[in-house]
């Protein structure tokens, strides 16, 4: 889910920015900063020479951020962060009026 909601906010942006981009998914932050190189000249493939999970949309992502300039920071998840607990809010709703998640 994390890595879809990046996407999406980096291809609305309609013109190249600068953007400061907070997530508190290490899988994101270390995946697009340093493992997305290695799975590039190794052909989508893990250092374990398997297939990188959803690489179709880590191909996107790495299409996304070629137009910005993206500094990328990790914070924890539930710890407080006013920026995050708010995100977390704000994609809970989104789910639960789309339907996908029983409210309760």
């Amino acid at each position: 889910m994390e890595l879809q909601a990046v996407i999406e906010g980096l291809t609305a942006l309609t013109r190249p920015c600068e953007v400061e981009l907070y997530t508190d998914s290490q899988y994101v932050q270390k995946g697009i900063q340093e493992w997305i190189h290695a799975w590039r000249r190794n052909g989508w493939l893990t250092s374990a020479r398997k297939p990188v999970r959803n690489a179709d949309l880590w191909q996107i992502l790495w299409e996304a951020t070629q137009r910005h300039q993206i500094s990328w920071y990790w914070v924890k998840g539930h710890a407080g962060d006013l920026g995050n607990e708010r995100a977390d809010a704000l994609a809970r709703r989104g789910l639960e009026e789309k339907g996908r998640v029983c409210a309760g």
